[in-house]
């Protein structure tokens, strides 16, 4: 059963939606990142669909250094990309240390703020084989001091599957072009995959009005499929004949 733990981040509390496979010990893990209103039912849910395919699935809490207050965009404007790069980190330490389990790959999936994240750490963790960008906006802007995560792209380490909506306005069509001609520049392999007549967040079943079953069907089989060609389960030693 999917459930909440806690760890220690520099020296703040940081909540952990984990999801175990219920069959094995030897599998890969995906990080998964939260959107806007944070680790909720539906990032809660892609969690639990991630462990049912067999993966470790973990969704940190990113706002834990935080107070409650304040509107979404007021909470995603407190986030500075280091103190981000060590939650994730943190995560797949978590991930490590499990007991009575033996990790293989590992990959990042994000959704809205989170896709931004997802693409961050492809370029900043070698340990991720597999990022999934869903709808990732601000790509090109820095949280604080440092780089944007698209000034990184030359240090990019895995593939990237991206999800868009032909209709959002953040990343706009315009941008998935420039990020993807980015990528080819630098001969990162990725690929985009792009919907009419969906907008930001179409995946999130429980925004009525950004909602789009199919589109939304569609571009989780082609995330999963992504992850089956690029994440592998640890190899258990083979048991010694009696």
């Amino acid at each position: 059963m999917p459930q909440w733990d806690r760890i220690d981040v520099d020296g703040s509390p940081m909540r952990l939606y984990v999801g175990m496979p219920s069959i094995g010990r030897a599998f890969p893990a995906v990080i998964v990142i939260q959107h806007g209103p944070g680790v909720d039912k539906f990032i809660e849910d892609r969690v639990e669909q991630l462990a049912l395919r067999g993966y470790l699935a973990i969704a940190p809490d990113l706002y834990h250094r935080q107070t409650e207050d304040g509107d979404m965009l007021a909470r995603i404007g407190r986030l500075r990309d280091a103190e981000v790069i060590s939650d994730v980190n943190a995560a797949v330490n978590y991930a490590r240390r499990l007991r009575d389990t033996q990790l293989g790959d590992v990959g990042i999936i994000g959704f809205c703020m989170g896709g931004r994240v997802a693409y961050l750490m492809a370029a900043s963790k070698p340990v991720f084989k597999a990022a999934g960008v869903f709808y990732g906006g601000n790509v090109m802007k820095a949280w604080g001091d440092g780089p944007t995560p698209f000034d990184l792209t030359p240090y990019v380490h895995c593939p990237i599957a991206g999800f868009f909506g032909q209709d959002d306005a953040n990343p706009s069509p315009a941008d998935v072009d420039r990020i993807s001609a980015q990528l080819d520049k630098y001969r990162k392999a990725h690929e985009f995959h792009r919907y009419p007549g969906a907008g930001h967040a179409f995946l999130n079943f429980n925004n009525a009005v950004t909602y789009r079953e199919e589109p939304a069907r569609d571009a989780w089989e082609k995330l999963l499929d992504f992850l089956q060609r690029n994440l592998h389960a640890s190899r258990q030693p083979r048991q010694r004949p009696l």
